[in-house]
């Protein structure tokens, strides 16, 4: 397996990348054709509807971006990292672990946990 920071850090800039274009561009480069993404609000299958999952999260906080917490662990093809959303140089107000399959080096399956989730969100 490639690095685990590394490919924590490439997903999460996906979240953070707010150019359409160059963030389809970054998903075809790190995740598989038929990836799926889930988590306890939101589910996708393939590029698309993952892009559309990160557009979503953007237009909700438009001024938060993804940011990860401590580092990232793996072995084989397994991946987990936990990550903060919050304001641009801020504290981050909602806080999650993601455990990721990679095949070949790419994403192929993420399952998202919301370890942190304020009302107002």
């Amino acid at each position: 397996m490639t690095d685990a920071n590394m490919n924590a850090k490439r997903y999460l800039a996906i979240w953070n990348e707010t150019d359409a274009e160059h963030r389809r561009g970054l998903i075809a480069e790190c995740w598989t054709e038929n990836a799926t993404y889930i988590d306890p609000l939101m589910r996708g299958e393939g590029h698309e509807q993952i892009n559309g999952l990160v557009q979503a999260v953007q237009n909700r906080f438009p001024d938060f971006r993804f940011s990860l917490i401590g580092g990232a662990d793996g072995f084989g093809d397994n991946l987990r990292f936990s990550w903060g959303l919050g304001p641009d140089g801020g504290e981050a107000v909602i806080k999650g672990t993601d455990f990721a399959l990679l095949e070949g080096g790419r994403l192929k399956a993420v399952h998202g946990f919301i370890d942190q989730l304020p009302d107002a969100a």
